[in-house]
């Protein structure tokens, strides 16, 4: 198996992620990619997607992911069901903190407990 079929589903989802200026090389069994992405939670999720294949250190490939915006952690669409404490939960891991994501959004929202579907949020960086 190459380095390039063993981390494909990294390479798929940078691009479901809409990575821009990619390259992708593959030399002296390192693999070596680089590309932009829209936000840190993007390029975060593409750490992950990395090391869940390679472990925490992978000798076998070479990753520069660079970032577009550092206003903000990521955007948001609210879909059924969501409260800004569940979204807290998915971006922090601590539903407690979705005060940080409200002052964030007061433009749009006017109450913590009032979120509509199609909304898009602004998720701050974790404070």
């Amino acid at each position: 198996m190459s380095v390039q079929s063993k981390y494909q589903s990294v390479l798929d989802l940078g691009e479901k992620l809409g990575a821009k200026d990619g390259e992708v090389k593959e030399e002296n069994g390192v693999l070596h990619i680089k590309g932009t992405v829209h936000s840190q939670y993007e390029k975060n999720q593409l750490w992950d997607a990395i090391k869940a294949i390679g472990g925490a250190q992978p000798a076998d490939i070479a990753a520069d992911i660079k970032v577009e915006t550092n206003d903000y952690y990521a955007k948001y669409t609210v879909v059924k069901g969501d409260t800004l404490g569940k979204i807290s939960k998915h971006f922090y891991e601590e539903a407690g903190k979705y005060m940080q994501i409200f002052n964030a959004n007061r433009d749009i929202l006017s109450n913590p407990d009032l979120i509509q579907v199609g909304q898009v949020l602004t998720i701050p960086f974790e404070q």
